[in-house]
């Protein structure tokens, strides 16, 4: 399993999840069809299937055009809100692309009541690290803006990425890092994690796939309400 992320429109990603053994691809939020397409064809992949993880335009704006340039190819997500959408998907669903991709979805209802993560992992290469695709749900050090919830159901979304395995790679929807980096160390400014992901903005346009559950939850303040720094 690999994944590649597609910078897209200022400051979002969409993704290619690739299946190694038959380079088959999902297209994640394929907003730009032209820049996903263009990410294949120099991997050398074929893509199978688009994945969005909710509806907001900046993430299924591309579906139109990807389901005519790849008419084939079943588009999930979680309402009939998602443009050109062929399987809705609820919590605990589970698909594959190629041969040894197995995706799980995750429902995670705030940032919109639609929006779905999508965790990922090797059938066959158990020891590599799955990755979780979180949209607007969870950013590197941050969380989406309520829009279509409340606070204790970002609380409960969080707690439930919080509960995937420790190393599961982190693939979010936008390049947000430096401004929630800031806002963290505002609220808890002595946490040596904070102080690593310094590290990490320094030196890293893209920071998305470098960070894991297990960081989120030394260096999130949303996924550290508990902690006596944050309260």
């Amino acid at each position: 399993m690999k994944v590649v992320p597609v910078p897209v429109r200022d400051d979002n990603y969409a993704y290619l999840l690739i299946d190694d053994a038959t380079n088959k691809a999902a297209a994640v939020d394929p907003y730009d069809v032209s820049k996903v397409a263009a990410a294949a064809a120099t991997h050398g992949v074929e893509i199978v299937a688009g994945v969005t993880t909710h509806h907001h335009y900046d993430h299924s704006g591309g579906n139109k055009e990807f389901s005519k340039k790849y008419p084939h190819a079943p588009i999930y997500g979680g309402s009939d809100k998602i443009p050109a959408l062929t399987k809705l998907v609820k919590n605990n669903d589970t698909f594959s692309i190629g041969e040894n991709v197995h995706v799980k979805c995750l429902a995670t209802p705030c940032h919109t009541q639609d929006s779905i993560c999508y965790y990922a992992t090797d059938r066959v290469e158990k020891d590599r690290s799955g990755g979780v695709f979180t949209g607007d749900t969870l950013f590197i050090a941050g969380c989406g803006r309520f829009f279509e919830g409340v606070g204790s159901e970002m609380v409960i979304a969080l707690e439930y990425l919080g509960s995937l395995p420790d190393d599961t790679v982190v693939y979010n929807g936008h390049e947000y890092t430096a401004g929630s980096l800031a806002f963290g160390k505002h609220i808890d400014p002595t946490n040596p994690g904070l102080a690593r992901l310094a590290d990490i903005v320094k030196v890293n346009k893209i920071t998305t796939g470098l960070t894991t559950i297990g960081d989120e939850k030394d260096w999130n303040v949303f996924m550290r309400l508990g902690s006596e720094a944050v309260k």
